[in-house]
């Protein structure tokens, strides 16, 4: 029993002695520094039942195993690392995620990673490369068809894949083919000008 001569500092102490003990048996049973030996970094979960496939992106074919229930979108930032497709609302409503698969384009976010096999899948990182633009990348740069920039890679590969579709000579054809694309800071016209720049030097 503690004396009554216990100032509130000697308990203080007192106190925080006690607890850090306290935290720190259950530390060293558990550490394997307590015994010499050297902490092991945590691996992901193994996941049971994912499966081999083989899909081709951007001209090189990708050995992978995923779980059958990836989506493409997800298949192609977690797993290829390839973060240039953006995952924005993950249900097929803004167009971020937007790539080519066999030159047209798809929402990758509603699309599984297994359907994909055998495929000819192109994104933004293979659409050009900084020392070589595709002319709708250098479009948007000229035009200022961006802000925040999140959008943008969507919006692109959808104009690239407008090229070859049906689509009438103004502005009101294009805007009716891009309205699958959001842009969230209200770029829209800058980006019609860019697409109808690439449409008038083709």
């Amino acid at each position: 029993m503690p004396s009554s001569n216990w100032t509130r500092r000697d308990f203080l102490e007192t106190s925080l002695k006690t607890g850090a003990v306290v935290a720190a048996v259950p530390a060293a049973l558990q550490s394997p520094n307590s015994i010499g030996e050297e902490a092991v970094p945590p691996t992901g979960p193994n996941i049971a039942g994912d499966v081999p496939i083989t899909l081709r992106i951007n001209g090189k074919d990708r050995q992978l195993r995923v779980d059958p229930r990836t989506t493409l979108l997800d298949c192609l930032r977690e797993t290829v690392a390839l973060t240039g497709t953006k995952k924005g609302c993950d249900h097929g409503q803004c167009g971020a995620c937007t790539v080519h698969v066999n030159g047209r384009r798809v929402n990758s976010c509603l699309s599984l990673a297994l359907m994909h096999e055998g495929t000819e899948i192109t994104t933004i990182e293979g659409l050009g490369s900084p020392g070589a633009l595709h002319p709708m990348q250098a479009a948007f740069v000229a035009c200022d068809g961006y802000q925040c920039g999140y959008c943008t890679s969507g919006q692109i590969m959808s104009a690239v894949a407008l090229l070859k579709e049906p689509c009438g000579p103004d502005d009101a054809a294009v805007k009716e083919l891009m309205s699958g694309n959001i842009c969230r800071c209200g770029a829209y016209a800058n980006i019609v000008a860019a697409i109808q720049q690439v449409r008038k030097n083709t």
